[in-house]
């Protein structure tokens, strides 16, 4: 079984660029998508219905901002979309588009698209607002992790966990993405048993899943690792293995994802 998550930075764009090929030949039976950044309505048939796939879209109320969609070969049990809970005041999460939890069998899929803690002009502003919305996916989970279900979390996260994770460390230490506050939290979630899949398997530098569209940027290498597939114990004991798809073209990021064993929906 192959689960994959790519940030696509507008779908409608990397159609243009041969999303509907990688889709047929890379091999996931799910595939998470974030950045949509466009209503289901705004999507073509081959996109919101593909041939062969399953598909479910999570728009931002703001037209073209955001949004979260995952195809799946065999249809989800379920699908939620909401992180609110009567209890929680928290519906500016929902209004952004930012999550999808799918359960396939045992397996349960969040798929999310982090936010990212820059603000406007760089003012990291929106830090807190991510950090918050950090600790609401978290819990959300909790109790299925606590129950023993194998949880996948993938997406893009927004963060560069270890230094080994990005190509310039030192300049980055005050940009939301590598800041203190923004580590930590990833810290909380691997102390708290949540396993990095890719470092599970890798442990070499230089293996990013986003560039700067600046010129030559990618060509050069100068990345950061910010897209993830954590595993929860119950989920880590069925993946085989992780991987990064850098040479995959059509976005800022690059496809990611892990291999499991078919047990993991049993």
């Amino acid at each position: 079984m192959r689960v994959l998550s790519w940030n696509v930075n507008g779908l409608r764009a990397v159609a243009k660029r041969g999303f509907g090929d990688w889709l047929s030949t890379c091999g996931g039976d799910i595939v998470g998508v974030q950045e949509v950044r466009a209503l289901p309505e705004q999507l073509s048939d081959d996109l919101r219905e593909p041939e062969g796939w399953h598909a479910a879209f999570h728009p931002a109320e703001k037209k073209g901002y955001s949004g979260v969609g995952i195809y799946s070969r065999s249809a989800p049990d379920s699908v939620e979309t909401s992180l609110d809970r009567p209890e929680f005041d928290r519906s500016e999460f929902d209004r952004e588009g930012r999550f999808h939890l799918a359960r396939f069998g045992r397996l349960l899929v969040a798929n999310v698209y982090f936010p990212n803690g820059s603000g406007r002009n760089r003012d990291q502003s929106r830090i807190p607002y991510k950090l918050d919305f950090y600790a609401r996916v978290f819990d959300v989970l909790a109790p299925a992790v606590a129950d023993g279900a194998p949880v996948l979390v993938m997406g893009d996260f927004n963060t560069a966990h270890r230094e080994i994770d990005l190509a310039r460390p030192k300049a980055n230490v005050k940009t939301s993405g590598f800041r203190p506050e923004e580590r930590a939290e990833l810290d909380r979630w691997i102390d708290a048993g949540w396993v990095d899949t890719f470092r599970a398997f890798e442990t070499e530098g230089e293996r990013y899943t986003w560039w700067s569209q600046r010129f030559g940027v990618r060509e050069r290498n100068v990345g950061w690792r910010i897209d993830y597939v954590l595993a929860s114990p119950a989920a880590m004991e069925h993946v085989t293995g992780a991987f990064i798809h850098a040479d995959v073209m059509g976005s800022d990021h690059c496809p990611i994802g892990v291999d499991l064993d078919d047990a993991v929906v049993g």
